[in-house]
């Protein structure tokens, strides 16, 4: 009877293997970049030098048609609960909108891969920019209770806030605990910069975590801020970029198209250069912006370093064969004006900031002046790359990141939305150097790691709250050539009215509350120039149909009311 009872729980037991054995079970490690377009990385068709990441799509897979929420926030909420944004509680910014979708913190219905991947025996790190609560000082824990450690997270370092200095980054924090770079003993001996400060904690977790937990897997969350406004880089890296685009926006962005082409990312007949008008060029201050792109180009040259070096520290752990690494950005290139309005205007001259400037002076992302107390510099002709300015690349560069498509950051045409996705694991991607054509999203990645973590996505969480059921689908069948098989009904949009839906290779999009909606065959029009609503009116109906009841399900509120709630709630604040 005992023999027959024993023989049963281990029936029971089996029934219940996960599709990767205990023992296979692959360290993750997620890397993502800020503000970065599809064509910004060297495998993607860029001229920046990224060959750590090149590297690692030689041995990997290339995805062509991922895609994220068109911004900072919304998509960190949704790459960590595989949620739409809206069902995490940041469908907006970092305001409390007093609506469920709005709230400027991760609700309690959702839970992060972390909080997953630990009840699977996982242990969790987390480095870099966090943005996924209102909360950005400690008075007490109860303002501490989205922040990593209290969102799954064995260990953190990084930044709470959004945005900030690369050489003195506001809200950097060490666990729960603000900290200065400047106290930092490893910072002592050279200028602190936080894409490297980033990076070296990464690789230090990856060491810690093989001395003390090797018995264990790790996720970790690598979250550069590069290249996110401002423009602040290193002089060593800034030089190996000096007169790189001298030629100009058009020549740069043809030449990215073509190297596009060759590698396969794209075809000449379903994906033509969208317009680049003369309107967003500097001409008066031309070689202050080429500077401004040679300065981007060092911080993304400066972050595949740090990537590079996290790889070698899983070589030299021997923890590179059974790790997935996924690389991938929030958003694409940012058309945002910060810092580029004219004359070079010195904080002091409030007046004189342009209106992003302004917004974001009063959500603390822009210091007053540097620590040694220079006054923080703005405008056309200040150049870019030291700590005391603060300054964007503008629109006609944003232009350049997002070859060949449409829009920007904000919005959720595909210059919006479509970034690279790098995967990478040795021991279980067998597919090198290969392109895979699947329509996929920041909400596939938490499905991926339950799946391929072995772990169980939980009904209820935090206390016994009901948990959101996962929105993604896992890209397991995508890693072994079998991307056909996973079965979507659709991928949907919406970021301050900006609104889309694709449904098989039908796209509906309408920029802002007041946009019409356009329809595209994305897989004869993926730049989305040639607008076929008129004629298909029944189509376009379907699919706003579509669109009405995920927004329904998901907490979006119609953008009006966002906004003006949004502007009712910094008011109040300052």
């Amino acid at each position: 009877m005992i023999k027959q009872i024993l023989t049963a729980i281990c029936a029971l037991h089996l029934a219940y293997i996960p599709t990767y054995a205990a023992a296979e079970r692959p360290n993750i490690i997620l890397i993502m970049g800020d503000d970065m377009g599809i064509s910004d990385i060297g495998c993607y068709g860029s001229e920046i030098k990224t060959p750590n990441l090149d590297n690692l799509a030689e041995g990997g897979l290339r995805f062509r048609q991922f895609y994220n929420t068109s911004r900072c926030c919304p998509t960190r909420a949704s790459l960590l609960t595989g949620l739409y944004p809206h069902q995490a509680g940041i469908g907006d910014m970092m305001d409390d909108l007093g609506m469920d979708g709005y709230r400027g913190e991760l609700n309690r219905n959702s839970v992060t891969i972390a909080e997953v991947l630990k009840t699977a025996g996982y242990r969790t790190y987390v480095a870099g920019k966090w943005h996924v609560t209102k909360k950005t000082q400690a008075n007490s824990d109860a303002d501490r209770r989205n922040w990593p450690l209290q969102r799954g997270f064995d260990r953190f370092y990084g930044t709470i806030h959004g945005a900030g200095s690369f050489f003195d980054p506001n809200s950097l924090t060490r666990d729960n605990s603000f900290i200065s770079p400047f106290d930092d003993p490893e910072y002592q001996s050279e200028e602190f910069y936080y894409t490297d400060a980033i990076s070296d904690h990464a690789v230090r977790f990856v060491q810690e975590h093989h001395q003390e937990q090797s018995d264990s897997p790790f996720f970790m969350y690598v979250a550069y801020t590069s290249a996110h406004w401002p423009m602040h880089a290193r002089k060593r890296d800034i030089a190996k970029y000096k007169g790189q685009y001298d030629a100009g926006y058009d020549v740069i962005r043809k030449a990215r198209y073509e190297k596009m082409i060759n590698l396969g990312l794209i075809d000449s007949q379903s994906a033509k250069l969208s317009k680049l008008k003369d309107s967003w060029k500097e001409t008066d201050h031309l070689k202050w912006d080429i500077v401004n792109m040679e300065v981007y180009a060092a911080m993304i040259d400066n972050m595949d370093q740090g990537i590079g070096r996290i790889v070698k520290s899983l070589k030299e752990t021997g923890q590179y064969e059974n790790t997935l690494l996924l690389f991938f950005q929030d958003n694409g290139g940012s058309h945002e004006g910060m810092g580029r309005g004219n004359g070079g205007a010195q904080r002091q001259a409030a007046p004189s900031l342009d209106p992003l400037s302004k917004s974001y002076l009063q959500l603390d992302m822009i210091p007053k002046q540097t620590r040694d107390g220079f006054p923080i510099r703005q405008g056309k002709g200040v150049t870019a790359g030291p700590e005391d300015t603060y300054i964007g690349y503008g629109k006609a560069w944003a232009t350049v990141s997002n070859t060949p498509f449409r829009e920007y950051k904000h919005w959720v045409h595909e210059g919006g939305i479509s970034t690279p996705l790098i995967a990478h694991w040795p021991a279980k991607i067998r597919r090198k150097g290969e392109w895979e054509n699947t329509p996929s999203h920041l909400i596939d990645l938490m499905a991926t790691c339950v799946d391929v973590a072995g772990a169980e996505y939980p009904a209820t969480f935090h206390g016994g709250k009901n948990i959101t059921p996962m929105e993604g689908k896992s890209l397991r069948l995508a890693f072994e050539g079998k991307g056909d098989q996973i079965d979507r009904e659709a991928i949907y949009w919406e970021h301050e009215g900006n609104r889309a839906i694709r449904s098989g290779n039908w796209k509906l999009v309408a920029n802002g509350i007041k946009g019409k909606w356009e329809l595209y065959d994305i897989s004869k029009d993926r730049s989305e120039l040639n607008n076929l609503a008129a004629t298909m009116p029944d189509k376009v109906k379907r699919l706003a149909n579509m669109w009405k009841a995920y927004a329904q399900r998901t907490n979006v509120v119609p953008w009006p009311e966002v906004r003006k709630r949004r502007n009712e709630a910094r008011q109040k604040k300052h």
